[in-house]
């Protein structure tokens, strides 16, 4: 029988395939290192060991004084931001938060002018709408939340007139104002700004100081509230409905219909003559006479503007106070005797007015 291709013959051990089991060889050993044992010391020499010790301390003294500069700083921007420790300084934030004050009172003093002086006077002193200045409703009455409700509801919420003059302002009422909450803020911001800080009057739109195109000078302006003001023990709180400020029964002068002056209690009285224009007296000193009542001819010649005369002692204790009636118009006041010494006068709704009577 013939082979065939790629079978064994018959038999025949079968054929081994590869890989073939070799038989296990010894390994020859061999050194790691080919360098003489001279080479592979690890010796350093007494200079090289010193070198090191030397850098190994340098870098020491610089990464010491790497932490003092980074303490250093943490603490001087510690203080930069929260000022230094017994008033040494004053706090980066406090100074932009000042900063940012400033710059609403500027920007109010614009908004007011644009939308508020026309009624109310371009210093608050009032006109076809109530008085602003006054220091008794600056004190408590125009606060913060009683402005905003005003301009967001409008005169209504003053003394619930549905047909006050007064408009809605904020776009958040119903309808909707023309000025916005930013514009609402400086607002606020510019009524309740104090009188102990001067600010720079600037344009609306770039905001650069305005000038005065006379002499040259930035114009400026100061705040209404008077910081330091405190009513007089048992003063009538201003009342929440301003068209019953005016209203005095305790008055010893009251109008005609014809709103001439009302007759003195006795017309044989002294008459002392003052005037008001430009919402200022006529002069700052009056001169009447001691323990003797007398009567004060009073010509508010500011159409439209609230004035009267007030009289308050050395100790500020009310001795009398007029009758308040806009002008143009005239009264006559009948005040009691006076002792001798000096009184202050001034215009309740425009505390800005003033001067001094003497009675002797």
């Amino acid at each position: 029988m013939t082979d065939t291709p790629g079978r064994p013959p018959e038999g025949a051990e079968p054929e081994q395939r590869l890989p073939a089991v070799r038989e296990p060889v010894e390994v020859v050993p061999a050194d790691r290192f080919t360098s003489p044992p001279s080479i592979r010391k690890l010796e350093f020499t007494p200079e090289r060991a010193a070198q090191i010790v030397r850098q190994s301390a340098n870098a020491r003294w610089v990464g010491f004084l790497a932490v003092v500069v980074i303490i250093l700083f943490v603490s001087l921007y510690w203080f930069y931001e929260l000022g230094a420790p017994l008033g040494l300084s004053e706090a980066r934030q406090l100074k932009e938060i000042d900063a940012q004050q400033v710059s609403k009172v500027e920007r109010g003093y614009n908004v007011y002018e644009a939308n508020c002086a026309r009624c109310h006077g371009a210093n608050g002193e009032g006109g076809e709408g109530p008085t602003l200045n006054r220091q008794d409703k600056l004190f408590s009455h125009l606060n913060e939340n009683y402005i905003r409700n005003v301009l967001t509801v409008g005169g209504r919420y003053v003394c619930g007139n549905p047909t006050s003059l007064m408009p809605v302002w904020s776009d958040k009422g119903n309808p909707p104002g023309p000025l916005n909450y930013r514009q609402i803020d400086e607002l606020i911001a510019f009524l309740l700004a104090t009188n102990d800080q001067t600010y720079i009057v600037r344009d609306e739109h770039l905001l650069d100081p305005k000038t005065d195109p006379l002499t040259g000078q930035v114009l400026t302006f100061k705040g209404w509230r008077d910081p330091n003001y405190k009513p007089a023990p048992g003063a009538t709180p201003y009342p929440d409905c301003w068209t019953t400020e005016f209203s005095n029964p305790s008055s010893s002068a009251s109008a005609g219909a014809s709103g001439s002056a009302a007759p003195s209690g006795n017309p044989n009285a002294p008459v002392v003559d003052i005037s008001a224009s430009g919402v200022a007296f006529s002069t700052d000193k009056l001169t009447a006479p001691a323990g003797t009542a007398f009567t004060i001819h009073f010509d508010n010649q500011d159409a439209g503007i609230q004035h009267n005369v007030d009289i308050k002692d050395g100790a500020g204790t009310e001795v009398f106070k007029g009758e308040i009636f806009p002008g143009p118009g005239t009264r006559d006041y009948a005040v009691p005797a006076l002792k001798a010494g000096t009184y202050k006068f001034a215009c309740t709704v425009h505390p800005n007015m003033t001067g001094e009577l003497t009675a002797s």
